[in-house]
C-alpha cells in the first residue's frame, strides 16, 4: 500500500496540503476566515513560543470537521505491565559498558500488545517539567492501535522501526515508515499506528526542542542528509463518529480521553510543523581519511541543539553501507572516551567493530567518560589489513543516538527485560601486550 507523500524540499519552510475529497477546503489569501468553506474548524498547532524568530517559528494551521478540544475530561491511564518510565533514580548509576541483547517481541500466539502498551524506557535524563532532558525507548508490540490515538506533551518521537513496517496514521495525513527509514513525530501531533505483525524498534525522545538537519560548514551545500529527500504526508480525513481514546503523556504520565468521532478529521493544512519521514539508504557519506580519522559527527542525519553552540542535547547518527577510503591510519573507530552518551542500536546486518555480540534489535550503551572501542578480534584483523579502498558494512545499518547529557538506566531495562549482557566486558579481554621497547621504528 503507497501513502500519498509529499517532499519537505527544507525545513522551515511553508507546506500547504487537501484532501482531494474537498477541493478549495483551504482558505486563499487569509489564514483564519469568519467562516472555513466546508463548514470546518481552523485550529492553530504552535510547536515553538509565537515569539520565536521567523526562521526557528514552527506552526500549522488545520482545518478539521470538530476541533481537538471537543473530548471528555482526560483521567490518569494505568496500563497494566507498562515499562514506560521517567524515574532515573530507582537504578544506581552504572558507568560500565552495557550492552542488551535482542529484545523480545510478543508473536501472534501472545495477547495483543499495541504500540503504545509495547513502550519500555531504557534510559533517560531529565525533566519533561523543565523541558530539558532525553528518554530512549524501545516498542515491542504485535496489534495495532484500535479506536486509539495518542499524542506526546513532553516532546518529539523520532522513531526507527527495526522488524516490521509501520503504518502511522496523523492528523496531517499517512505516512508508512519501513525499517531503515525513519519517522520523526513532533510534539503535540495525535497519531495512530498500524502494524502487520510482530514490531519492534526504537525511539528517540527530546524534551528541548525539535530535530533538525546540522549545519554542513565545510562540507558545503550538499551532504548528508539533504533536505530533499524528507517527505511529509498528504491531507486525509475520516468523518467517522465513533467512541474513540486519546491518550496523552504529559509530565512523564498517561492520561486518557474519550471522545465521540475520530481526530484524524483534518481536510486540509498548512504550516511548517508537520510530521515527516526519511529513507536512511538516501544519505550521502562523507568520509576519505589521509590519517588519523574523522569524528563520528560526519554521519549526523539529524541533531536537536542545545543553548550550547556545537553541544546537541541529541544527535541521531548511522553508520550506512559505504566505501572506506584511509590510508596511515587504523580502519575502525579508534579506543575512546568521549564527553557525550552513545547509545546504539543495530536496523539489519552485523556492525564492522563488534561483529559478535551486537545484535539487530539490541542495543549498547557507553556513558560519559566510559572508554569503549573495538573487540579484540577486529582490532586483530584491522591491524594488518592492507588500506586499499573498500566497501563497508553493506547490508548493514547501524545507527547512533548520542547526547552531551548523562543517562540513568531504567529498572527494566536492567533487571525485567533479562537482556543485558553481563559479559560484554569479555570483548576486550583478548587484546594483548604488544609493546616491545626495542622494535623501533625505521
Amino acid at each position: 500500500m503507497r501513502d500519498d507523500l509529499k517532499y519537505l524540499t527544507g525545513f522551515g519552510c511553508e507546506f500547504a496540503s487537501e484532501d482531494e475529497r474537498c477541493p478549495g477546503a483551504l482558505p486563499v489569501g487569509q489564514n483564519n476566515p469568519q467562516k472555513c468553506p466546508y463548514g470546518l474548524y481552523a485550529e492553530q498547532l504552535s510547536g515553538t513560543a509565537f515569539t520565536a524568530p521567523r526562521a526557528e517559528n514552527r506552526r500549522s494551521w488545520l482545518y478539521r470537521i470538530k476541533p481537538s478540544v471537543c473530548h471528555e475530561p482526560f483521567e490518569k491511564l494505568n496500563l497494566e505491565n507498562s515499562h514506560l518510565s521517567h524515574d532515573w533514580d530507582k537504578i544506581e548509576p552504572n558507568p560500565n559498558q552495557l550492552r542488551w541483547k535482542a529484545f523480545d517481541v510478543p508473536t501472534r500466539q501472545d495477547p495483543e500488545v499495541d504500540f503504545l502498551e509495547g513502550l519500555h524506557t531504557i534510559c533517560g535524563t531529565g525533566n519533561p517539567r523543565l523541558r530539558h532532558g532525553i528518554a530512549i525507548h524501545v516498542y515491542l508490540c504485535n496489534a495495532s492501535m484500535k479506536d486509539k490515538a495518542f499524542y506526546n506533551a513532553d516532546g518529539d518521537f523520532l522513531i526507527v522501526p527495526q522488524l516490521g513496517a509501520l503504518q502511522i496514521t496523523t492528523e496531517f495525513g499517512k505516512l508508512r515508515c519501513e525499517p531503515n527509514e525513519i519517522c520523526v513525530i513532533q510534539q503535540g501531533m495525535r497519531f495512530s499506528i498500524t502494524v502487520f505483525g510482530p514490531s519492534r524498534g526504537y525511539i528517540l525522545e527530546v524534551f528541548d526542542n525539535h530535530f533538525q538537519l546540522p549545519n554542513l560548514g565545510p562540507i558545503g551545500a550538499n551532504g548528508l542528509a539533504n533536505p530533499r529527500d524528507f517527505q511529509t504526508p498528504v491531507a486525509w480525513y475520516e468523518d467517522r463518529e465513533t467512541k474513540f481514546k486519546v491518550v496523552s503523556k504529559y509530565q512523564g504520565k498517561l492520561f486518557i480521553a474519550n471522545q465521540d468521532h475520530s481526530p484524524f478529521n483534518v481536510v486540509a493544512w498548512h504550516g511548517n510543523y508537520v510530521p515527516y519521514k526519511y529513507d536512511l539508504d538516501r544519505f550521502m557519506a562523507v568520509n576519505s581519511v589521509t590519517f588519523d580519522h574523522c569524528d563520528p559527527s560526519i554521519f549526523t542525519v539529524l541533531t536537536c541543539p542545545s543553548n550550547k553552540p556545537g553541544t546537541a542535547i541529541a544527535d541521531f547518527v548511522i553508520f550506512p553501507p559505504r566505501w572506506s577510503v584511509q590510508e596511515h591510519t587504523f580502519r575502525p573507530p579508534y579506543y575512546h572516551r568521549n564527553c557525550m552518551s552513545e547509545f546504539m542500536g543495530l536496523i539489519k546486518g552485523r556492525y564492522e567493530a563488534k561483529e559478535e555480540g551486537f545484535q539487530p534489535g539490541g542495543a549498547s550503551l557507553h556513558s560519559i567518560m566510559t572508554p569503549h572501542g573495538p573487540d579484540a578480534n577486529c582490532f586483530e584483523a584491522a591491524s594488518s589489513v592492507n588500506l586499499k579502498p573498500e566497501r563497508v558494512a553493506d547490508g548493514t545499518q547501524a545507527f547512533m543516538f548520542e547526547s552531551s547529557l548523562s543517562l540513568a538506566i531504567t529498572e527494566w531495562a536492567e533487571i525485567r527485560s533479562q537482556k543485558l549482557d553481563k559479559d560484554y566486558y569479555r570483548c576486550w579481554e583478548g587484546l594483548r601486550k604488544h609493546f616491545n621497547p626495542s622494535d623501533k621504528p625505521s
